[in-house]
Order: structure tokens, then C-alpha cells, then sequence
């Protein structure tokens, strides 16, 4: 007999989002009412399983959130935010990291990928922004699913260049960061935003290995998570 299949929060925050997703893009594209109330109905269920991973009192907020952020047809598909991070060595192997303002975790230069900009262009903006190093994009070394791995309540997908150093002096972002600096793997800083997931890369990249890019396999059936 199989094992039975175990459930976390994470997995139930991230089928709250799938359902929600299905759902307001249902709402951005159909005229019937018939079909309307089902979809916000879906939308009440989405709110509660995500209630249910986060706390019970939310699932009110989330449905109405959901709500607000619905468009209409191309405009109302959900899709994942993107987000646009750097990874950075210098000349002795350390990695360029930043320290949030906002959580105090440690990670490399990232953000939100804004509209008008390639995704290589947002890396070096970041970067510069965060830290002001100024870097060339040389290669894409992983795409995260943010949501599955823990990275953020938001689907999200992260893609991550490594970078070259090419100018720029250390100085940290007022408003968006705490320190910046480089750190080699023996030293690095803590806490850590889910360096199991990237440090074996991101030094991998600063050594000068060429690999693969990195990305979150599929799941057997996809909605599912990792049993164990």
C-alpha cells in the first residue's frame, strides 16, 4: 500500500493560489453570471484552504484581495509575479549579499522585474540599486519556483543571473537594505533566505563551473507535492 501523502502548509497555500488563479481568470474572462458565481465561489474555497495554512482569520481578506486584483480578458489571466536576482563574486570567491530592511534575511541582490526592461536589465539594475556594484550579465544559472520552495506566499517565479563585477563601490540601498558586502562561503552571514537552495550554485557560477540552469522539476501529477 502506498504511503499516505503528507500535507504542509506550503502545499495548501499553494493549491489556495492555483484555485484562486483558475478562478479570477475565469472571472476575467466569462460574461455569464451563471458562471460568475461559480468562480467566486471557488474564490471562498481557495480563502479558506489558504486560511487554513495561514491563519483562519484571513480567509475573508484573501478572497477580497483576490477580487480587487481581477481584470478582464487578456489583463484578468493570472499568471506568477517575476522576480530578478544577481549573483555577484569578486576577485577572492566571496558573493556580493544584502541584507534586507524589511525581514533582516541575508540574500543576493534581487527584485521585482519592471515593465520596459529585459530580464538581464533588471539584474543589473538591482544590483546597482542594492549595492552600487556595477555587473554584466553572463549567464542564467536557475529559475525558482518561489512559491514551492518557501521563498514567498506569492506565486512567483525567480530568475537568477550570475553576474561579473565590472565598476561600482559598496553602498547599500537606504531604504531597501541594512548592510551589503561580499562574503566567502566559510563566513557567510546569517540569517540565511533559503541558502540551501542557491549557495551550491552561486559559488559554483563565482568559481567558474558551467552548468546546467537550475530549475524545479515537474511533479507526478504536477499539483501535487513531494510525499514524505
Amino acid at each position: 500500500m502506498d504511503e499516505p501523502f503528507a500535507v504542509g502548509a506550503s502545499d495548501l497555500l499553494r493549491w489556495a493560489e492555483a484555485l484562486a488563479g483558475v478562478a479570477r481568470t475565469g472571472l476575467g474572462f466569462t460574461e455569464s453570471l451563471y458562471e460568475r458565481e461559480r468562480f467566486e465561489e471557488v474564490l471562498k474555497i481557495a480563502g479558506d484552504i489558504g486560511a487554513a495554512a495561514v491563519d483562519e482569520a484571513e480567509a475573508e481578506v484573501l478572497v477580497e484581495e483576490w477580487l480587487g486584483s481581477v481584470g478582464e480578458g487578456v489583463a484578468g489571466y493570472v499568471t506568477p509575479k517575476c522576480a530578478v536576482g544577481a549573483v555577484v563574486g569578486n576577485d577572492l570567491g566571496e558573493m556580493l549579499l544584502t541584507q534586507r530592511a524589511d525581514s533582516g534575511f541575508w540574500l543576493y541582490p534581487v527584485g521585482w522585474a519592471d515593465v520596459g526592461y529585459s530580464a538581464s536589465e533588471i539584474a543589473v539594475k538591482e544590483v546597482y540599486e542594492e549595492t552600487g556594484i556595477e555587473v554584466e550579465p553572463t549567464s542564467l544559472i536557475a529559475v525558482f519556483d518561489g512559491l514551492r520552495l518557501g521563498f514567498a506566499r506569492v506565486p512567483m517565479y525567480s530568475l537568477v543571473f550570475h553576474c561579473t563585477m565590472v565598476g561600482g563601490e559598496l553602498l547599500g540601498h537606504p531604504l531597501e537594505t541594512r548592510q551589503v558586502g561580499f562574503y566567502g562561503r566559510d563566513v557567510l552571514p546569517s540569517p540565511l533566505a533559503g541558502g540551501h537552495r542557491w549557495v551550491d550554485l552561486a559559488f559554483a557560477a563565482i568559481a567558474g563551473e558551467v552548468r546546467p540552469c537550475w530549475f524545479d522539476s515537474p511533479r507526478t501529477p504536477p499539483w501535487r507535492g513531494e510525499a514524505g
